[in-house]
């Protein structure tokens, strides 16, 4: 096996069996946008960040991504452009769904920082901390590879 071996803080100790619970989604939310919430919420439930009072966000976040699957079939359905003709000729223009799976991709941006949806807000939500660049600095100018 090649690699790094694991650090105690990386490798998670059996468990056995634990019942989490799952809420459902909001009874308002689009059929799209639950569909996304029963896909995600057993994974944020486990990692406990779908307590009661985070589902509103976490409702937002959904039907953010349930309307960036909508914007994208129709990208993909009636193209992302058009021609317009101007007094400086042909040019090319983003469609106004386009435009919107933009401010959507936006949305879920800020949003799945909140809940750790990327690997660096995942590390950022771990709690672990950056620690200290000077320590990092000078252990590497002094050849301490293990300057953590």
């Amino acid at each position: 096996m090649r690699g790094a071996k694991p650090e105690p803080r990386n490798v998670l100790p059996f468990a056995g069996e634990t019942t989490i619970q799952i809420p459902d989604a909001p009874e308002w939310m689009s059929t799209e946008g639950t569909k996304v919430w029963e896909q995600l919420a057993p994974v944020m439930a486990q990692k406990k960040r779908l307590e009661g009072h985070y589902e509103h966000s976490f409702a937002a976040y959904c039907e953010a991504c349930a309307d960036f699957i909508r914007f994208t079939g129709e990208i993909a359905t009636y193209g992302s452009w058009y021609e317009v003709k101007t007094r400086n000729g042909l040019q090319q223009k983003h469609t106004a769904v386009w435009k919107q799976r933009q401010e959507v991709v936006a949305t879920m941006q800020r949003l799945g920082a909140v809940f750790g949806m990327t690997p660096v807000d995942e590390q950022r939500l771990s709690g672990e901390g950056q620690g200290s660049f000077m320590e990092q600095l000078m252990g590497a100018l002094k050849g301490n590879d293990a300057a953590d």
